[in-house]
């Protein structure tokens, strides 16, 4: 449990999460029950705090912003000013443009170490973090509107070493669930021994995560968008029907699910919501009325065990409209339907909301926001393919499906290629909204993918007769990671995924096996990157174009300093930074810069 202080402050945030013309909601995480106020624009915004698991949280909906500016905000805790921490970098909250642009940025994947030389080294510059950097030097016209993180926000099932340490002093002491610490030299799959499992572990991870001073300040001027993806909960979560029959009967499951799904909740669903919707949530309203922290702790405790085991007790996909800009943000991982006779990446129901967020509403883009790409890299494609042919469960499995299964598991053959049910229902639906059956057309459908460590960007053919003629510029926008980069051998698989005769031998074997031709084709344009980065997308009217943005690292002494990490015992924790609570000095932390790649037109 976390250790109390006299005076409460700010834990993690504020995080602005939603904001439209004239309403947005802060996010908050304080050290003690207090009165949270948020002071802006002359007016002032209190909620009282609620308690789950010895954490402290509070929501808060600010009303009748004026319209097309920045307003800058501060927080109070009973009354005692707690943020911002330097006044010459006001957070602000900034209603919609003016005009009719807008500017999403975008990426997934991100690994929250600490920014020591060493890690700057291994796991390169963080592409938040340069973005931070980047903004303190542009024009407030040049920021992005919203960030949409697109999954892997957190790794539960690869904690950094600071937080494998904790964890192993944590189960010395007794800590955590007794399933954890007794699954401790089950071997492979089964020991999670050295994994974050409940709710305070996990808390672990978004402290480290979202403590950073450039991060914090990023995300309380940005709203953000968060959609969850395995490492949220494990690797390979929901990959098919004998994974998740092998990981449920787990005695650890329940309380690894328990943790994973009321975090999710808690840090980062309820700032998906708009304000009528947290207004309408009946778990969230649950917990700020309940009569005590246990009431609480039930209530999260249920709610995420039927989210995990009950078909439509939990929805994660959501949407949020930007003036002519429509994005739907899938759950493509926890509501998957895995019957091996009718796979899909998420189940009916989930399915139909999702047809109506996009067929529902004229918009000039439709941007969909999936954890993973729908559109791979061709070779990744077709095997993808094959797999689910050849895996089908079944009790009589043969060697082929038990072969097909283990690559499946090793190389994560798991994202929209392998689910082809939902993957033909995915473009039956780009079709009808590019063929305009529902109303007028969009300029442009992009789907944006994360995932798998690399970016690209892809265009996107529909054949179907129904398409004929449309003018909808339809692209695969892939940008990952923003701080978890692929390692080397895996990178070169990548790159002759899209080289000839892969692609072509690849289609043959998933043919061989029954893969039928899809009504679409597409192609990689325009990369293969491995660097941390992230990308923005900049709409004006009907017309679109993508901003490809990669981090560095600035080295102290020309560069030098990256050589002196590599020194057994030379390089310290950090260069001449001073640690303090909350995380790096501002003015002492190593520069992270984002230099363009790529600004490619996309519709217009």
């Amino acid at each position: 449990m976390l250790q109390t202080p006299t005076t409460p402050e700010i834990l993690v945030g504020p995080m602005l999460r939603y904001v439209d013309s004239c309403d947005a909601t802060v996010w908050v995480e304080v050290s003690a029950p207090c009165l949270v106020t948020i002071r802006a624009g002359g007016e002032e915004f209190s909620e009282q705090s609620w308690g789950v698991h010895g954490h402290h949280f509070a929501v808060l909906h600010l009303r009748d912003l004026e319209q097309g500016v920045a307003t800058p905000y501060e927080v109070t805790l009973d009354g005692v000013s707690a943020w911002p921490p330097d006044p010459e970098r006001p957070s602000v909250i900034r209603t919609p443009r003016p005009d009719d642009t807008v500017r999403l940025s975008f990426g997934s994947c991100r690994r929250g170490e600490s920014q020591t030389p060493r890690s700057l080294r291994t796991i390169g510059a963080d592409a938040l973090v340069a973005l931070a950097h980047q903004m303190a030097h542009t024009a407030r016209e040049d920021w992005p509107d919203a960030m949409l993180l697109l999954g892997d926000q957190v790794y539960a099932d690869i904690p950094s070493q600071e937080i494998t340490e904790r964890l192993a002093e944590r189960r010395r002491s007794g800590g955590g669930p007794q399933s954890v610490r007794d699954s401790a030299g089950a071997g492979g799959e089964r020991d999670v021994s050295e994994e974050i499992c409940d709710f305070e572990e996990y808390s672990w991870l978004y402290h480290e995560s979202w403590r950073d001073p450039d991060v914090r300040w990023l995300l309380s001027t940005v709203p953000s968008c968060m959609i969850l993806d395995d490492h949220d909960l494990r690797d390979d979560w929901n990959s098919s029907q004998s994974w998740r029959r092998e990981m449920t009967a787990q005695p650890w499951w329940p309380d690894r699910v328990k943790g994973a799904f009321a975090s999710y909740f808690v840090y980062q669903h309820l700032g998906n919501l708009s304000p009528h919707e947290l207004a309408g949530n009946e778990v969230y309203q649950a917990l700020r009325w309940a009569g005590s922290d246990t009431e609480r702790e039930r209530i999260l405790s249920d709610f995420a065990l039927a989210a995990d085991g009950e078909v439509g007790a939990a929805q994660w996909s959501f949407k949020r409209d930007f003036g002519s800009v429509r994005v739907v943000m899938l759950d493509v991982r926890a509501s998957r339907h895995l019957d091996p006779d009718d796979r899909r990446v998420m189940d009916a129901d989930e399915w139909e909301w999702t047809r109506d967020a996009c067929l529902s509403e004229d918009v000039d883009h439709l941007v969909i926001g999936s954890s993973l790409p729908a559109f791979m890299l061709p070779a990744l494609h077709n095997v993808e393919g094959w797999s689910e042919a050849v895996s089908r469960d079944r009790p009589d499995k043969p060697l082929s499906a038990r072969l097909g299964e283990r690559i499946r598991l090793a190389v994560d053959l798991e994202h929209w290629a392998a689910f082809r049910n939902s993957f033909d229902d995915l473009v039956g639906l780009l079709t009808e909204v590019a063929s305009g059956e529902h109303g007028r057309p969009p300029a442009s459908i992009l789907v944006l993918g994360g995932d798998v460590h690399c970016s690209y960007l892809g265009e996107v053919d529909l054949t179907s007769p129904l398409a004929a003629g449309s003018n909808t510029r339809v692209h695969q926008l892939v940008m990952s990671p923003f701080r978890n980069p692929l390692q080397k051998s895996i990178r070169l698989v990548n790159r002759v995924s899209l080289r000839e005769p892969l692609p072509t031998l690849t289609r043959r074997l998933s043919r061989a096996v029954g893969v039928r031709e899809p009504e679409v084709r597409w192609r990689v344009t325009d990369g293969i990157w491995f660097d941390n980065g992230v990308m923005t997308l900049v709409m004006r009217g009907r017309r679109a174009t993508v901003e490809v943005d990669h981090a560095h690292v600035e080295w102290p002494a020309r560069g030098l300093g990256r050589f002196l990490t590599l020194v057994p015992g030379l390089a310290p924790d950090s260069w001449g930074r001073r640690r303090r609570r909350g995380g790096d000095s501002l003015e002492r932390k190593p520069r992270q810069v984002l230099r363009r790649t790529l600004t490619k037109e996309l519709s217009g």
